[in-house]
């Protein structure tokens, strides 16, 4: 039997990852990849769960769609919403990165204050393992 590896998504090049967190800074366009990531949403079904105009939606779906967090498809006389799960990964793999860059950083601070073992024991004072004469 043969393992599959699964190769990771690209990595974000700056601009892309400018233009995708700049388009998830905003609330409606957050919810509106969390509706699409589950199933094709018309934008028409989008703008029924929004107090704002269908137009308003639609631009926030461009948005979605020219940074590449969506696709859209005609079917019909509607446009069907899609999310592409492939730049969420990519988005996800940049924090990912940054959380690994931060746990390590605090991983080496956490040993610098906690020294070795063996030291934090003789600078401990409640520590009576030591014979003192």
């Amino acid at each position: 039997m043969v393992a599959r590896t699964i190769d990771p998504p690209p990595r974000l090049g700056d601009s892309d990852a400018d233009a995708v967190f700049r388009a998830l800074a905003d609330g409606t366009r957050r919810d509106i990849l969390r509706r699409t990531l589950t199933g094709p949403q018309s934008i028409s079904a989008l703008a029924q769960r929004y107090e704002m105009s269908f137009a308003a939606v639609q631009k926030h779906v461009t948005v979605l769609d020219r940074c590449g967090l969506v696709e859209k498809h005609r079917f019909g006389k509607e446009q069907l919403v899609h999310a592409r799960v492939e730049r969420i990964a990519q988005a996800s793999g940049l924090l990912a990165e940054f959380e690994r860059l931060w746990r390590d950083r605090v991983g080496r601070i956490d040993l610098l204050l906690d020294g070795p073992p063996a030291e934090r024991a003789s600078d401990d004072p409640t520590n009576d393992t030591d014979t003192h004469p």
